[in-house]
């Protein structure tokens, strides 16, 4: 399309030649002519055709904190300048700090290129985009754009808490993983030695014993079976305000950061684990095994956000169908009634359970008044004593300190698992 500077200098061109013609000034042609000829040869090298813009990302899957690149390439034949400004967010933005506006000069018979680095701040579903595209042509008299170039979808995956945990599972099943069980059965890791049995194999009879004894005694072993761990994550609520990976955490940021850690460790072992999550929606996931669980899982980590709309305390649906065996990992930052209950109703049952206290210590509301001090403190003493009522019962609940934040709460739970349990 025309720019500005093709209408001026066809306004002024014109406007000097009719001047010339009524007052009969000649030396008015001389000062028309150049801009008439200069006009006449940009618009002869007019482009073939219109540009073609298109947006790549160099990855559409980062890790928040990862640095990734955006080209914006315009093929733009005959274009004497090319620029493009590229839209950032809150959490996707250059990573020089800037507005994301470039200008480049094409070589002639090649595609012009800008690409942008870009920094992801917090995890979730983003879109990098869109980018406007300009290209210029004819010396500036022919302009195309700003043409919108369509965003691209960004899933940007939780960063994990450094997390190693050392103790055993409660409670193990299946027939894979490193887990090893607390009941004695089928394996090759020792136990004991203890008197012969109807049933016991004869390949676990230790001879050099029962030589010894004059009496039949076999090798006890303790089976090898993987655990099967249930994240049951409670978006409802959330607490304190994110400032991203680079600043402050969330209780939702505290809570995905904890499970996509856990995730990561137990299906690194081998062991199968589920998902359980409330916010806006319910999640489920059932327990498997493998690295496509764990995409699977954190790709349904994205989901996790609180409702937008509030009235009174949204529901925390019952957890039927669990399995016994399961080890229950509850991820929440407490707030409300409702978690309490279901905990309490969890643990009743016999499942191994972890409360996991995600509220951020420096949590406060977004919006203060002279009042907020006081209530903040009176909550605060409330939760207090719901979390204590809680522990009272039995239930673990250990506050979220990344590695190894587990490990003491799950083996007094290992030593318990063997003996006799009463169910309140």
């Amino acid at each position: 399309m025309p720019t500005a500077a093709l209408f001026r200098a066809v306004a002024a061109g014109t406007s000097l030649g009719l001047l010339a013609v009524l007052f009969r000034r000649p030396d008015l042609l001389y000062l028309a002519g150049p801009l008439v000829l200069a006009t006449v040869v940009g618009l002869l090298r007019r482009p073939p055709g219109l540009p073609q813009a298109r947006l790549t990302l160099s990855t559409d899957v980062p890790t928040e904190g990862d640095e990734l690149s955006a080209a914006v390439t315009v093929l733009a034949p005959g274009a004497d300048v090319v620029s493009v400004v590229l839209a950032g967010g809150q959490w996707v933005a250059p990573t020089s700090g800037g507005p994301g506006g470039y200008a480049v000069r094409p070589t002639p018979g090649e595609p012009a290129g800008v690409e942008v680095a870009l920094t992801v701040r917090r995890w979730g579903r983003h879109r990098v985009g869109p980018a406007l595209v300009t290209a210029l042509a004819a010396d500036g008299l022919l302009r195309w754009g700003p043409h919108e170039v369509e965003s691209r979808p960004l899933r940007v995956l939780p960063r994990s808490d450094p997390f190693w945990g050392a103790s055993e599972v409660p409670q193990a099943r299946g027939a894979v993983g490193v887990h090893r069980s607390a009941r004695p059965g089928e394996g090759a890791e020792l136990s004991g030695i203890r008197p012969f049995a109807p049933g016991d194999r004869l390949r676990r009879i230790n001879w050099r014993v029962s030589l010894r004894t004059d009496q039949l005694h076999v090798n006890a072993t303790v089976a090898e079976r993987d655990a099967e761990v249930v994240l049951l994550l409670d978006g409802r609520y959330d607490a304190g305000h994110s400032g991203g990976i680079d600043g402050r955490a969330s209780g939702i940021d505290v809570t995905v950061r904890a499970a996509a850690a856990l995730a990561r460790f137990y299906l690194r072992l081998g062991d199968r684990v589920g998902l359980i999550a409330q916010s806006e929606r319910v999640l489920t996931l059932p327990s498997a095994t493998g690295r496509r669980q764990l995409t699977r899982l954190l790709d349904a980590l994205l989901d996790l956000h609180p409702p937008s709309r509030r009235g009174s305390e949204p529901e925390l649906l019952d957890s039927h169908g669990l399995d016994p065996r399961a080890l229950v990992v509850l991820l929440s930052p407490m707030v409300g009634r409702t978690v309490y209950e279901r905990a309490a109703a969890l643990f009743r049952r016999g499942h191994p359970l972890v409360v996991v206290d995600t509220l951020p210590a420096d949590a406060a509301p977004a919006e203060e008044t002279e009042w907020t001090g006081l209530a903040l403190r009176l909550w605060r003493l409330q939760r207090a004593t719901r979390l204590h009522r809680l522990a009272e019962l039995g239930v673990p609940i250990v506050p979220w300190r990344g590695e190894g934040s587990l490990d003491l709460v799950l083996r007094d739970l290992a030593r318990a698992g063997s003996a006799p349990r009463v169910r309140r």
